[in-house]
């Protein structure tokens, strides 16, 4: 399985890329994973909404040519965002399952900028899947959503995992 993360923004910290790099590292065994920094767009601290908006637009159109850049036609894309679907990572793992077997090559996560997705985003996207209601930083979030793919394949792979 070919798995790409298309994001807004790189990550920063020490802390947060030896994380990811830790769990890219154990979803070797699993599948190919490709992650896509792309770059956050200005925007000045007193933006006014109109301004939210075009930066929103600008990533948007960014992410969509490079969804289309990897073969569009072949991937299953979900777009995180907080409107999307909670799933138990149960049900995560067998969506993954369910993904590959109707022939899906590809499986793409995106996670957008600071302002969230655009609405062409949300609409060209498969699935729109949230972790929660709740907030929380891009460079964690990436983190949360390595370790749930990872979760996920060690459940599809019958490997224990503990809860």
């Amino acid at each position: 399985m070919n798995l790409d993360i298309i994001c807004i923004g790189k990550l920063k910290e020490n802390y947060w890329t030896g994380a990811a790099a830790e769990y890219a590292k154990r979803l070797g065994r699993f599948c190919k994973l490709n992650i896509w920094e792309l770059p956050e767009s200005r925007l000045a601290d007193n933006a006014s909404p109109a301004q939210e908006e075009a930066v929103k637009e600008a990533e948007g159109k960014a992410i969509l040519a490079k969804a289309e850049a990897l073969g569009r036609q072949q991937s299953y894309v979900f777009a995180l965002d907080p409107r999307g679907k909670e799933l138990r990572s149960e049900d995560f793992a067998e969506k993954l399952a369910q993904i590959v077997l109707n022939g899906k090559s590809r499986v793409v996560f995106v996670i957008g900028g600071s302002l969230g997705l655009s609405d062409e985003v949300r609409r060209a996207a498969d699935s729109l899947l949230s972790f929660s209601a709740m907030t929380f930083p891009h460079q964690l979030f990436r983190v949360m959503l390595l370790e749930q793919i990872y979760r996920a394949c060690k459940i599809n792979a019958g490997e224990k995992y503990h809860k």
